[in-house]
């Protein structure tokens, strides 16, 4: 069945229109300009018959045929994804072939660069250091095969456009395999690869993803780079991929069943990833933190552990990138890596409790059970219930020089990338934020407990830098106050800033979180006055660091029926209810042009004087979604 088991996300209607008027067929002319007014230097794709329907979408240096909108998914959203997949393997393919004494040469990269955005290094915003050039070693350019180059293996390709963009702008690749369970999909691959002129690099094939990969477990037919990019959750696949990919590989996996991972269905996350989640302020980062774990725990079974290269949460999915190695005695250390997560569901204050404790004894490591739990039954700030979730990764989630690497690379050639900008702003705010610091609190959260104003960002970082505790933003959340200060600290700061701006404690009921909270007085006496490095480096540069929504309908689109075609009733549906609250009424008859809820239960009680519609929808006339 066409793409049941692949990743993209269907293009509407009228994104296939606006490409159709705005993408250029291909030919013999060379390609002077790329998306986003990026110059790609190089030859555009070869003629070819194009079938009924088929449009050419171009992303990156690939052009792609793709047919109609029935039967393929697309999301120009996921540029961002592709590009910093692409950014991640070249730096990678740069350390691995360095090793074995091959240079890669990157188009339009004239030379290594180093972006200081360390608050602790003296530099001027936006000063560069140059790297240490690599002299006496072969190079090997994009395009060309590389026989001690990367194996990667797209487990979930679909039209191959991930792939193609793989073979035609990373450097230092031995093979790509592209692998989509659909036939057509397959054809389309080769298609692609064909059209590209990189069928010496990319083969296409139609296997079910966890058996091509579980068949490729011997040392010698592991794969260097694994990509997942599955519709939803990749948790199938997790346990195939951790055996598939060679000693020191590089996994890419993206999950975009945030829903799941954010604490809508903890029970379902725990089927899926061995960890429930919860609804809670630092849900994005917590959902980065359930997959490592799982990652981690599938690869324990076979005396492997992984190590984060680089972890995001970005628009509506997650993306993480680690290495993969062996060793039975690091294994052991799994248990202390993890840990549970006590929150409150009152106030929202959080602590940690590892699943495992590890002493150095000279030259031996002692293990032993965790001892807790950290809190009391009742939360001590405002004697609410906690909530259990977890486990979850504990330790960091980034290596912070081998992001520098990747950010160094692409400060140093913007125009490789249609997403450059974001790319380093969000890998500039990964370098900043505090690695040993598990979750953080929302400052909107934090003053509505207590309903006093929010103070601005900078005040409330000043005030944790002059308490003498260490302070970041969080790529994940806009709001996020990352910080090393006990929960003490963060709700004395709170109260003393209530003092300044007080709020009626009258109308506090004696049991809410507030009343409870500003009823002890702060140990702290909080000073607010603004400091200069209380301001990052990424915010003073004003790099894009958050994405703002491009379109309206913006996000994960409808997942395909199973024999092609596209689900439009959904989609309509969705246009039809969205936002319809926000339009002003000034008269009051428009309001029977909405039913009324209490009717439909049979709990309306004003009959005809209702001023909403007591009309129902006649049967058969509601659309089916599949």
């Amino acid at each position: 069945m066409w793409l049941r088991a692949t990743r993209r996300l269907r293009l509407p209607t009228r994104f296939i229109q606006t490409f159709r008027r705005t993408m250029n067929p291909p030919t013999h002319e060379p390609a002077t300009s790329g998306t986003n007014g990026r110059d790609t230097e190089q030859d555009a794709p070869p003629e070819a018959a194009l079938m009924p329907g088929e449009t050419v979408v171009r992303e990156g240096r690939a052009a792609i045929l793709f047919p109609n909108a029935n039967e393929v998914f697309y999301n120009p959203v996921q540029e961002f994804n592709r590009d910093l997949t692409c950014a991640v393997i070249t730096e990678f393919a740069r350390e691995t072939l360095a090793q074995k004494g091959v240079r890669v040469v990157v188009p339009g990269e004239r030379e290594r660069v180093v972006v200081c955005v360390s608050e602790n290094k003296e530099s001027t915003d936006g000063q560069v250091v140059k790297d240490e050039e690599e002299d006496g070693l072969a190079s090997i350019s994009v395009g060309e095969q590389c026989q001690q180059g990367l194996r990667i293996l797209e487990g979930l390709a679909a039209s191959g456009l991930r792939s193609v963009r793989f073979a035609l702008e990373v450097p230092g690749i031995r093979s790509i395999t592209a692998n989509d369970f659909s036939a057509r999909a397959a054809s389309l691959i080769a298609r692609n690869a064909n059209f590209n002129k990189v069928s010496h690099l990319l083969q296409a094939s139609q296997r079910d993803a966890s058996m091509l990969m579980y068949e490729s477990r011997g040392r010698k037919e592991r794969y260097d780079v694994i990509d997942l990019d599955p519709y939803g959750s990749p948790s199938p696949f997790l346990d195939a991929a951790v055996q598939a990919v060679g000693d020191g590989g590089l996994l890419c996996i993206t999950c975009t069943d945030m829903a799941v991972m954010a604490g809508n269905s903890g029970e379902t996350c725990y089927s899926k990833y061995g960890s429930v989640s919860i609804k809670a302020k630092f849900c994005h980062e917590m959902a980065l933190r359930i997959i490592l774990h799982s990652l981690d725990q599938r690869a324990a079974v076979y005396q492997r552990y992984i190590e984060p290269l680089l972890s995001v949460s970005v628009d509506f999915y997650i993306r993480v990138f680690i290495k993969v190695h062996t060793g039975q005695a690091t294994v052991k250390n799994s248990a202390s890596k993890q840990a549970l997560v006590y929150n409150c569901i009152g106030c929202g204050t959080f602590h940690l409790q590892r699943m495992g404790k590890r002493t150095n004894q000279g030259k031996s490591m002692k293990y032993s059970a965790a001892t807790g739990p950290p809190v009391q039954e009742n939360c001590q700030h405002c004697g609410q219930k906690h909530q259990l979730g977890g486990p979850i990764w504990a330790e960091q989630l980034h290596d912070v020089p081998f992001v520098q690497k990747v950010l160094s690379a692409v400060s140093s050639n913007p125009t490789r990338f249609g997403t450059s900008k974001r790319i380093e702003g969000v890998l500039s705010m990964v370098t900043e934020e505090l690695q040993d610091v598990p979750l953080y609190y929302t400052l909107d959260h934090l003053s509505s407990t207590v309903h006093c104003n929010t103070p601005s960002m900078l005040q409330f970082r000043s005030a944790l830098l002059h308490a003498g505790h260490r302070v970041s933003l969080s790529h994940a959340c806009k709001n996020a106050v990352k910080t090393d200060a006990p929960s003490r600290v963060m709700w004395d700061l709170v109260r003393c800033w209530e003092k300044i701006n007080p709020v009626k404690r009258e109308r506090l009921s004696e049991t809410s979180p507030a009343f409870h909270i500003l009823s002890t007085e702060p140990l702290l006496q909080a000073c607010f006055d603004l400091r200069e490095d209380a301001n990052p480096q990424s915010r003073r540069r004003h790099l894009t660091r958050f994405q703002e929504n491009p379109q309206a309908n913006w996000g994960p689109k409808a997942r395909a029926k199973a024999g092609g075609g596209l689900s439009s009733g959904l989609e309509d549906r969705r246009k039809r209810f969205q936002n319809k609250r926000k339009l002003q009424i000034t008269d009051s008859a428009q309001l029977k042009n909405f039913p009324c809820k209490k009717f439909r239960k049979g709990t309306c009680t004003h009959g005809e004087e209702c001023c909403f519609s007591h009309e129902l929808e006649q049967p058969g006339t509601e659309e089916k979604v599949d």
